[in-house]
């Protein structure tokens, strides 16, 4: 029997805790290989992973195996593993409980793409979408499920 094919695009946001700036510019790239490596172990195909000083946007394509809430729990992980115990050894870092999962239809991957990889110059711009940017409100709310 083959194997079902799926095209299942998936952006998903979460912020740090009380939305401290640990995510430095020297810091970053090695979360983003971590989330990067967490991913290709769950079989998630990554677009784009993306973000500024206290939040990171990732795209994703999933197997329908993969349920986004076991995604999420463990790219945060993962990197909060590395967080703690490699990059910020005795900085009390961590990430907000929730995080923001949308389903994203196959024509939208290229404009979302596109957003995720340049959080810096829209933030730097104030030129956010709120429906792919999740409010200060919204993001306290989710860090309370």
């Amino acid at each position: 029997m083959r194997s079902p094919w799926t095209q299942l695009y998936l952006h998903f946001t979460w912020a740090t805790w009380d939305r401290y700036p640990f995510l430095t510019a020297s810091v970053r790239q090695r979360v983003y290989e971590c989330i990067q490596a967490e991913c290709g172990q769950l079989g998630a195909e990554v677009i784009a992973i993306g973000g500024i000083e206290d939040h990171v946007h990732l795209l994703v394509r999933v197997p329908a195996t993969l349920a986004p809430a076991n995604l999420a729990k463990q790219v945060k992980g993962a990197s909060s593993h590395l967080m703690t115990h490699e990059i910020a050894r005795g900085e009390a870092f961590k990430w907000q409980g929730g995080y923001g999962v949308f389903s994203v239809s196959k024509s939208d991957v290229p404009r979302i793409r596109d957003y995720v990889l340049r959080q810096e110059q829209h933030h730097r711009e104030k030129r956010l979408d709120p429906e792919l940017e999740p409010t200060m409100s919204e993001t306290a709310r989710l860090s309370m499920h």
